[in-house]
């Protein structure tokens, strides 16, 4: 297995990422290689620095990289050697198993849809978050920022995505998916949620449960799998990771809580994408990094884009 990490990517690379990638390492088999995308220059001096050991590490050496602030179109057209767009190209050419970067979402999803492309039969790829819930488990909501303008039948397929996702990397059988609605009768909601129930209803693509409210996010009691456009789903993930921090910053300390820090899982896999694109917290530290390369191979291992290929090709 190839896994490809962009070190370029993320607002404390390349440290974060290094570090991040040399932790991973020593939990990964030997059958995994590491390949370091960025400057090698860079890399050598981080490494020298920290006394890193650089020991089943590769790095491929580009002087470029899109920064956390750019416009993804401007950037992503205009460097074409930049650390991202090669490792992406890397991939689409079947070079690396797994690409992963904490760097510039926007130019990572533009990328991704550019370069290495969608599954035949998916409208629109989407990304999720996991939120714990008060059972120990997780609760998968999508998409938490991709389409932030959605259609009923483009939620109708992140139902399929996401319950493929949910039994295939959490193993929840039978995953049980709810839309996210404003109350739980069928005839609640806007336009979109009203349109989407109804072709939801009845479907035995997946296990819809029906609608589920805010209030259910954290409960594991009644869905698995929350579907809600990407503008919805990406306002709830920024007000958790808001709450989160401003207990953190009160020095709350509970285990359930503690769950939410991003740190522990590192990373998110955008789905519906022909191979495996994991894509990091910009602010990941060493620890985030190290998760989000372990997510990659989790991934990859499960056979998560196969699975979803074999799906939509047999519809």
């Amino acid at each position: 297995m190839r896994l490809g990490i962009d070190i370029m990517g993320g607002d404390f690379a390349p440290e974060s990422t290094i570090l991040g990638a040399v932790l991973a390492r020593r939990e990964l088999s030997d059958e995994v290689e590491l390949l370091l995308i960025g400057d090698q220059e860079k890399f050598n001096d981080v490494i020298g620095r920290e006394g890193y050991d650089p020991g089943g590490l590769t790095c491929i050496h580009t002087d470029q990289h899109i920064e956390m602030g750019e416009n993804p179109v401007r950037a992503f057209s205009g460097k074409q050697n930049s650390s991202m767009r090669l490792g992406l190209k890397m991939l689409k050419s079947e070079e690396l198993d797994g690409f992963a970067s904490a760097g510039n979402t926007g130019a990572m999803l533009l990328g991704a849809s550019r370069i290495v492309n969608a599954i035949p039969g998916v409208i629109r790829p989407c990304i999720t978050a996991s939120i714990p819930d008060e059972n120990e488990g997780y609760t998968i909501i999508l998409d938490v920022g991709l389409n932030p303008d959605s259609r009923p039948d483009v939620l109708y397929q992140y139902g399929i995505l996401g319950s493929i996702y949910a039994e295939l990397v959490y193993n929840i059988k039978n995953p049980r998916v709810g839309l996210l609605n404003i109350g739980e009768e069928e005839e609640k909601g806007n336009l979109l949620t009203r349109a989407t129930f109804q072709i939801m209803k009845g479907t035995k693509d997946f296990n819809f449960i029906g609608n589920v409210e805010g209030t259910d996010l954290f409960s594991g009691n009644k869905a698995d799998v929350i579907i809600c456009d990407g503008f919805v789903g990406n306002v709830v993930i920024k007000e958790i990771e808001g709450f989160y921090k401003m207990l953190r910053n009160k020095n709350v300390q509970d285990e359930f809580f503690n769950r939410f820090n991003f740190e522990n899982y590192g990373g998110t896999a955008i789905l519906g994408i022909l191979r495996p694109v994991v894509i990091g917290h910009g602010i990941s530290n060493g620890t985030a990094i190290k998760n989000m390369i372990l997510h990659t191979r989790d991934v990859i291992e499960t056979n998560l884009t196969e699975k979803f290929k074999t799906y939509f090709n047999n519809e």
